[in-house]
């Protein structure tokens, strides 16, 4: 089996080729497969977990929630976050869910980001996240700050 390239070795390999079809037949394990749905759905069978609870947990309408799981609806960066925690998800896998999902990444030097990067990384519930956040100033996940941003 291939050792797995990383994403600099696959770029160089990107530069170097003349042939696109080339490239993708020789480098077809190194792209993308997975749904963000999928991932939902083998996490969930990974851990014997039923996606209603982490639909709740995560604060979801339920048929919205449904619709991520089954592949028809697409998350905001934000229900990314929100079904990270909800899984109690560390940094790296949180991390890992917004790649799938085409959602910019966790970055440090973002406050809003630092926040959730600290909570992530202490397995903060989703309450304490929204406290935190609401503290600090910070847009809440998946709603607003409080009355006076309406």
């Amino acid at each position: 089996m291939e050792k797995s390239l990383s994403t600099e070795e696959l770029l160089g390999r990107i530069f170097k080729e003349n042939d696109p079809g080339k490239f993708f037949k020789q480098n077809e394990r190194s792209f993308l497969m997975l749904s963000f749905s999928e991932y939902l759905n083998l996490w969930c069978k990974k851990n014997l977990e039923v996606p209603e609870h982490v639909i709740i947990r995560a604060g979801l309408e339920k048929s919205y929630g449904h619709q991520l799981f089954s592949g028809k609806r697409n998350p905001s960066r934000d229900t990314v976050l929100l079904l990270s925690i909800a899984m109690n998800a560390d940094y790296k896998q949180a991390q890992e869910m917004l790649r799938i999902a085409g959602k910019s990444q966790l970055y440090p030097r973002i406050k809003r980001d630092a926040a959730i990067i600290y909570c992530l990384t202490n397995h903060k519930s989703l309450i304490d996240v929204q406290i935190i956040l609401q503290e600090n100033d910070l847009p809440l996940l998946g709603g607003r700050m409080n009355d006076r941003d309406r």
